[in-house]
């Protein structure tokens, strides 16, 4: 059964990769390498000793997505990963995530509505429930008006996957709104190599604690939380991936109870950035050198998941505890240095 996976060679996509070939599904990667490189072909091969198909396309060119899925006509599935992810950037640059989080996701579903069914799996994110009244955050939470362009391009997505939903009666499609993924696979192989400065908190403390940068900075200690601080769901990136070949399995086999349904993958605890930083300091035995600095915009104070109706209905919960994650993180930061 071929499976396309877009974004398949970045952090959450790779290890999807690696999860799909392990349960014997054929790959097809689409990625255009803006903040991924090829060489994560190689991990995923030394893991699952199979080398996925790959296609570098820009998936913002229409007449590329229309050439592709003229060529593999017999997908069977679509996890779509490829979209630009950072909410800071996206404040800076509104226009160029809204291009490419929102124009490619038009262009693929208009190619899935041309089949007489199609099995799509979107990856979406908790920013559509904004700063969330009550923690947990269930699936029926408000969705609210979004911090940030990156999350207002996730509630959108998700908007136009369901109204394509309700006049394509052949596509059926799940949205996984993940909290905060993070950690690599236990080999080592792979796992997440931002491109120039990392945009998420836990790949910069692996790389102060090599040496790679000179601090981390806290942004905000004036939170009400419990250490003023701010708390998210860091989920460990290959329960992740395993939550979405389940998602699609339900998807494959029938086993869903509406052509479109949504639900939060996470842990279901929070965790504050200083307890994200005493974590690192546990696993790899290092101080780690940080300082505290204003807010940054489009962040949110609390968000943590109430995954009752993704443990109940797909089958799925996450096994990774918060250290465990990070010592993946942090054996694969210094294999990373080593390597290089």
């Amino acid at each position: 059964m071929k499976i396309l996976v877009t974004g398949g060679l970045g952090f959450i996509g790779s290890h999807t990769v690696v999860e799909l070939q392990s349960e014997g599904f054929d790959v097809v990667v689409i990625d255009d390498c803006s903040n991924s490189s090829e060489k994560v072909l190689d991990g995923i091969t030394a893991i699952t000793g199979k080398t996925p198909v790959f296609e570098k396309i820009d998936l913002k060119e229409k007449n590329e997505v229309s050439d592709f899925f003229k060529r593999h006509h017999d997908i069977e599935g679509v996890i779509h990963f490829a979209a630009s992810k950072a909410v800071g950037e996206s404040v800076q640059k509104p226009l160029l995530y809204y291009e490419n989080n929102i124009g490619t996701l038009v262009y693929i579903l208009q190619e899935l509505s041309k089949n007489t069914r199609s099995n799509f799996i979107f990856s979406s994110s908790c920013t559509v429930y904004g700063q969330a009244d009550e923690m947990p955050i269930t699936e029926n939470a408000p969705v609210k008006v979004a911090e940030s362009p990156y999350g207002n391009t996730k509630q959108m997505g998700e908007e136009i996957i369901a109204d394509t939903c309700n006049v394509t009666t052949g596509l059926n499609a799940i949205a996984l709104r993940y909290f905060n993924p993070m950690g690599a696979h236990p080999s080592a192989e792979i796992g997440e190599l931002p491109l120039g400065v990392p945009q998420n908190l836990v790949p910069f403390i692996t790389q102060t604690g090599v040496g790679l940068r000179e601090e981390l900075s806290v942004y905000g200690d004036d939170y009400p939380t419990q250490d003023g601080t701010a708390v998210r769901d860091y989920i460990y990136v290959v329960d992740l991936a395993k939550a979405h070949v389940i998602a699609l399995k339900r998807l494959i086999e029938n086993k869903n109870k509406e052509n479109y349904e949504v639900f939060n993958v996470g842990t279901g605890t929070g965790s504050s950035v200083l307890e994200v930083i005493q974590s690192f300091e546990r696993v790899s035995k290092k101080k780690l050198n940080y300082k505290i600095v204003a807010r940054r915009a489009g962040d949110i104070v609390s968000a943590y998941a109430d995954t009752t109706k993704a443990n109940n209905e797909l089958g799925w919960k996450s096994e990774y505890t918060l250290d465990q994650a990070m010592k993946s993180a942090w054996d694969w930061e210094q294999k990373v240095r080593n390597r290089s």
